[in-house]
């Protein structure tokens, strides 16, 4: 040991100047880019934070602070007409759970989207498997499907609702020619949730189908033809290849499904246009935006309102979590039994493995 000097102190004098040099040439070297190169560091360093930004920025204005700002006006006794008045706390959050409207509103709005979500979903599914399959006209037939998205919401509403007028409607026409009564489509509660549901149903149905033949589209082929040599049928291959390989974008749809679900407004709305109650004579189908716009336009309460608008989204986020929790659930469930049945096939295979090689010797 030289100098009697320990290691640690001897590495450290030689590698002291070591790094004051090169920290001192890259500061030469940073002070020798001309304009033009620093420019273009500050680019590559930059520029993904430009790209994103306007999205994040139309997001703080229109929807970050009109969710803030709701739930402050929520707090205050506001009118429509006279502007904020006195801070009531969470008075309107309490007034908003003790109504007997709030929850009729819920329990219409959760009835329609349980009736429309899904028998939507499945319908999907069975047309994305049609669509997936080597049919003539694919394109034709994928654009078909679209056809009742693109229609606006307003015509379709009035379209169905003079279908399922209780007097002259064409879906009571037809039961009364084959001899069954008349439904009170307007009137009763459960047939009044029905029909708007199959409006639902008939704008959104194409569109959730073509996202999961999108997803069909993308499972690789070779897997299914080798599952057919396996001697697997198409039955077998759809449940056991297809719907497993899709499961992020169901997860995606079931989740879109829930928010719109939970959102609908204009087809109860303007289902029975001579109602003078929004939502039927009764509150038979009004749903909670349609009893929040109620309560905003009409009886010009924007405080209870806004307190309903956060209910509901708490609700909408109580459901995405339960959805996301019970697909991931179903996931794990199906990745540990597929484990299993890897684990059974090989332990199978090196049991027919020893017994060849016993039966040769």
């Amino acid at each position: 040991m030289p100098g009697g000097l320990p290691p640690e102190m001897l590495m450290t004098t030689v590698t002291r100047p070591e790094t004051a040099a090169t920290v001192r040439s890259d500061r030469d070297a940073r002070k020798a880019l001309t304009f033009k190169q620093r420019l273009s560091r500050f680019d590559v360093k930059a520029s993904p934070y430009f790209y994103v930004a306007p999205f994040f920025i139309l997001f703080g204005l229109v929807g970050l602070f009109p969710l803030i700002y709701t739930f402050v006006v929520s707090l205050n006794n506001w009118n429509l007409l006279t502007g904020p008045g006195e801070w009531v706390g969470f008075k309107n959050y309490a007034a908003e759970l003790s109504d007997p409207f709030f929850w009729n509103s819920l329990f219409n709005t959760i009835s329609i989207f349980l009736l429309s979500a899904i028998p939507q979903l499945i319908a999907a599914v069975f047309i994305a498997a049609i669509l997936d399959q080597n049919i003539r006209a694919k394109t034709f037939w994928r654009m078909s499907v679209l056809l009742p998205y693109v229609v606006t919401p307003v015509a379709v509403t009035l379209i169905f609702s003079s279908a399922f007028d209780e007097k002259y409607g064409l879906i009571n026409n037809l039961l009364q020619a084959v001899g069954l009564d008349p439904v009170m489509w307007k009137t009763q509660t459960f047939p009044s949730h029905v029909a708007i549901a199959s409006m639902v149903n008939w704008r959104w149905t194409g569109y959730n189908a073509l996202i999961l033949l999108a997803a069909m589209q993308a499972v690789p082929r070779d897997i299914h033809e080798s599952a057919a040599l396996d001697g697997a049928g198409s039955f077998r291959r759809f449940f056991s290849i297809t719907l497993p390989s899709i499961r992020p974008t169901m997860i995606f749809v079931i989740i879109t499904a829930t928010i719109g679900g939970l959102q609908i407004f204009t087809e109860p709305k303007l289902f029975n246009p001579s109602s003078a109650v929004p939502g039927g004579p009764q509150r038979q189908y009004q749903t909670t935006v349609l009893y929040l716009w109620d309560m905003a336009f009409n009886r010009q309460n924007f405080g209870k309102a806004s307190a309903i608008a956060w209910l509901l989204f708490l609700l909408i986020v109580v459901f995405g979590v339960l959805n996301f929790l019970i697909s991931r659930r179903i996931a794990s469930t199906e990745t540990r039994l597929h484990r299993r049945r890897t684990a059974r096939r090989l332990q199978a295979s090196r049991l027919l493995a020893a017994a060849s090689e016993e039966k040769n010797v």
